[in-house]
C-alpha cells in the first residue's frame, strides 16, 4: 500500500486515556474554586524610643551696613566673624565631651553664610533706610543613646551658649526588630480573627492560600520641641520622650476544608 495512503492509528488505551485527561481538564476548568476566608488585620505598637537626636545652630553676624553698600562688604568683617563662630564651635564640642559624649555623637554642619535684611528708621524724613548684614551659621547634631543623659547635653548646649536649640528627636536603636514585632502582631491578629470567624461560622480553616502585607510597618521618629516639667516646683527638670507608634496591616486568605 502506498505511504501516503496510510493512516496512523492510536491504541485504543491510548485513546481512551488522552480522552479521560481531556475530560477532567475540562471538569475542573468549570470546577468552582474551593471556599476561602479572607480576613483584614491591623496590628499597633507603642513603643519607648530609647536614644535622641538634639539640633542646635551656632551663629555670628557681621556688622550691619546700608544696603547699597552691600556689595563693598568689609572682607576683614566676615574673617572676624568667621574667626568667632569657630571658636565658639570648639569650645562647645569640648563642652560635650567633657559632659560624657563621644566625639563620633556630635556631627558639625557645613558653614552656612546668607545676608540679613534690615529697616533702620534714621533716614531722611523717618522713612526706614535699608540695611545688611551677613549671617555666618553653624549647625550641630548630637545624637545620644542614653536618655537619662538628655537633661545634661541640654545643660552642657545652654553653657555653650548656642544661638537655637531646635528641638528633639527620638527614635529607637534597632527599629528593624520594632517593625517585626508589628508585623507579627497584625498577622496574629489576622489568625485570631479567622480563627473566630470559623468557629462562628461552623468550618475549619484549611492551608493559608494567600498572604500581603496591606500597608507595610510605618515607623516615623517623632520630633518634639523641648518642655520641662516641674520648673515652678524648683525640682530636677525632666524630659518625657513618650511613646513612639508603629502601625501594621495585612490581608490573608485560608482555604475552607470540606466537612
Amino acid at each position: 500500500m502506498p505511504m501516503s495512503r496510510q493512516r496512523t492509528r492510536l491504541p485504543a488505551s491510548l485513546l481512551t486515556a488522552l480522552l479521560i485527561t481531556a475530560s477532567s481538564m475540562a471538569a475542573a476548568a468549570d470546577a468552582p474554586p474551593p471556599p476561602r476566608l479572607d480576613v483584614q488585620a491591623q496590628a499597633e505598637l507603642q513603643v519607648v524610643p530609647d536614644q535622641a537626636t538634639l539640633n542646635a545652630r551656632l551663629w555670628e553676624r557681621t556688622p550691619a551696613i546700608a544696603q547699597r553698600d552691600a556689595a563693598r562688604t568689609d572682607p576683614q568683617a566676615l574673617a572676624e566673624a568667621r574667626r568667632r563662630l569657630e571658636e565658639r564651635a570648639a569650645t562647645l564640642i569640648r563642652t560635650l565631651e567633657t559632659a560624657g559624649l563621644e566625639r563620633e555623637a556630635i556631627q558639625a554642619g557645613s558653614l552656612r553664610v546668607q545676608p540679613e535684611v534690615l529697616h533702620d528708621r534714621t533716614g531722611k524724613e523717618g522713612e526706614p533706610t535699608p540695611l545688611v548684614r551677613t549671617r555666618l551659621e553653624r549647625p550641630f547634631r548630637v545624637e545620644i543613646n542614653e536618655l537619662e543623659r538628655l537633661p545634661m547635653m541640654l545643660d552642657a548646649l545652654t553653657e555653650a551658649g548656642v544661638n537655637a536649640l531646635d528641638g528633639v528627636t527620638y527614635d529607637l536603636a534597632d527599629r528593624e526588630a520594632a517593625t517585626d514585632e508589628a508585623l507579627t502582631k497584625a498577622l496574629a491578629r489576622a489568625r485570631h480573627k479567622a480563627e473566630l470567624m470559623a468557629e462562628t461560622l461552623g468550618v475549619e480553616l484549611g492551608p493559608v492560600h494567600a498572604v500581603s502585607e496591606q500597608q507595610a510597618p510605618v515607623f516615623q521618629p517623632r520630633m518634639m520641641a523641648m518642655s520641662a516639667d516641674a520648673r515652678e516646683s524648683g525640682g530636677a527638670t525632666e524630659y518625657r520622650p513618650g511613646t513612639l507608634t508603629i502601625d501594621a496591616a495585612v490581608n490573608v486568605s485560608w482555604e475552607i476544608e470540606e466537612p
